[in-house]
């Protein structure tokens, strides 16, 4: 299987610059995954696609806004950081730019000295590893001095960091958002669990591997990078009794997916857990839990396109992208959705 059979042809101005006013106001394509057959809907229409005694399965995780901007100590030369994940304590893996002066010694200095770091060492990728110094708590600091990582194929300024958070986003610890949860409102949610559908909490902090392009011509030899996960009690028995029951899992995002699918068993059970996963998903791949997805639409020869790739196979999920193309659905992190059933 190659990366290049899942190329599709976007015209830039319909990458999604901005989010809309009203969350749930996003349009949905609608993909069958048995017959290919699509439908055009709204969001908040989702309701008519959920029945009492589905499951869905939400992401809980919270963006940090892990850019930061500063300088090298002595030189004032300025530098630019990505914070990917916390290692122990206050020693973070990052992406640091420009890279090639930012050996292991070097003192930065961000905020007027608000907050410090020194690098420890290179690692896989070229990443750096900082210490960081400063007084107070660090979540405080980097809400006053970070910017939210927005991909880089949106360039205008976000106005509201709270656009780039789920309504649910709760714990800490993702460099990007798992954007499919973007579309619910508190009101929609609500609704929902009106209707008899279960809601389950999983967190998965969403790392920047995710994005990574596939650079590999042959899929299989692609290496994910991997992510934290854990999975609760509640979670876990809300999953298992719906199966149990009939009823269907439907993941919001393929960050839920990833979770629950890394942490089944052979026969979809699932217990309380927690862990790392690099998981890859891709058209062979037999779902042990999920039964339908809710996703934004995703960059071409991605691993993302190659996960719904796997649940609706490739020629639906290229059919159906060239109609969102064709009838100009707004794509990626601020675009539209798609439910998958």
């Amino acid at each position: 299987m190659k990366t290049s059979d899942f190329y599709y042809d976007l015209p830039k101005e319909l990458i999604a610059q901005d989010p809309l006013k009203d969350r749930s106001a996003s349009r949905l394509l609608v993909l069958d995954k048995s017959t290919g057959s699509l439908k055009h809907r709204v969001f908040r229409e989702i309701t008519e696609y959920l029945k009492p005694g589905d499951c869905l399965v939400i992401n809980n995780t919270r963006v940090i806004p892990a850019r930061l901007f500063g300088e090298k100590e002595g030189t004032q030369a300025k530098i630019e950081l990505l914070l990917l994940k916390r290692r122990e304590n206050d020693v973070w893996e990052t992406l640091v730019k420009p890279g090639k002066k930012a050996k292991p010694g070097t003192k930065l200095s961000f905020g007027g000295g608000l907050l410090t770091g020194e690098i420890l060492d290179v690692v896989e990728e070229g990443n750096r590893l900082i210490q960081f110094h400063y007084e107070g708590i660090f979540e405080e600091i980097l809400d006053k001095l970070g910017q939210m990582p927005l991909p880089p194929y949106i360039t205008h300024q976000l106005e509201d960091k709270n656009r780039y958070q789920t309504v649910y986003a709760r714990y800490d610890g993702s460099a990007a958002a798992p954007t499919a949860g973007l579309h619910f409102t508190p009101e929609l949610l609500e609704e929902i669990r009106a209707m008899g559908v279960d809601i389950a909490e999983v967190t998965l902090h969403v790392g920047l591997g995710t994005f990574r392009p596939v650079k590999v011509e042959d899929v299989q030899d692609h290496h994910m990078h991997s992510e934290f996960y854990q999975i609760d009690e509640e979670a876990a028995r809300i999953i298992n009794e719906t199966r149990q029951k009939g009823g269907r899992v439907i993941c919001v995002g393929t960050t839920s997916c990833r979770t629950i699918e890394s942490a089944a068993a052979e026969d979809g059970s699932l217990r309380a857990t927690s862990g790392w996963t690099d998981i890859f998903i891709y058209p062979g791949y037999r779902f042990k839990v999920l039964d339908g997805l809710i996703t934004n639409f995703h960059l071409p020869e991605s691993t993302l396109l190659m996960l719904v790739s796997a649940l609706a196979g490739r020629e639906h999920i290229l059919r159906a992208y060239e109609e969102a193309v064709k009838e100009r659905y707004r794509f990626f992190s601020f675009g539209d959705a798609m439910l998958i059933l």
